[in-house]
């Protein structure tokens, strides 16, 4: 996307009568996915990325390309403005509170209140200072079939980045 198709975007949003806000639009997603029956997964298929990907850049996390954003558009029925923000670049974060109160994301922040110094010693010991990447990041979320219970399994993969001496 162009720099100069912002303010184009930002022109027809602010042309209704209320403006909208990228949060407005993941509102309207999320309606219109309900409405329609749609799955994550269908909705990935039509945008021809990840069912991961194309979820968080609905919710608001992701910019999409103007071919994505028109093919979810579609498929969902968006207004223009609507397609048009979601070709913006997001402010990212999405959580409403520092501590979330969601159970289910609530157990992540758990998790890396618990192993997040795990995984920062197990990082640095495998690869040295550094981080592994959230930018050039890859994940998967699968159900794995489990006599105990059915189990979520999620696999992440981020480029590992060493911090630089200068």
């Amino acid at each position: 996307m162009k720099k100069s198709d912002a303010p184009e975007a930002l022109l027809a949003a602010a042309s209704v009568e209320k403006p909208m806000t990228r949060a407005d639009v993941t509102e309207l997603v999320v309606m219109r996915r309900l409405q329609k029956g749609l799955t994550w997964t269908k909705i990935a298929k039509a945008v021809g990325a990840s069912k991961e990907w194309t979820t968080a850049a609905l919710l608001g996390q992701m910019q999409m390309t103007k071919e994505q954003a028109e093919s979810a558009g579609k498929l969902l029925g968006l207004p223009g403005y609507a397609v048009l923000l979601l070709q913006q670049v997001p402010y990212k974060g999405s959580l409403p509170t520092a501590v979330p109160t969601d159970p289910l994301i609530y157990r992540f922040y758990e998790l890396v209140n618990v192993y997040g110094t795990t995984f920062k010693e197990l990082i640095h010991e495998e690869f040295g200072d550094g981080i592994m990447s959230a930018i050039d990041f890859k994940m998967d979320l699968t159900r794995e079939p489990d006599p105990k219970g059915d189990r979520v399994k999620i696999t992440m993969s981020g480029k590992y980045l060493q911090y630089k001496t200068y």
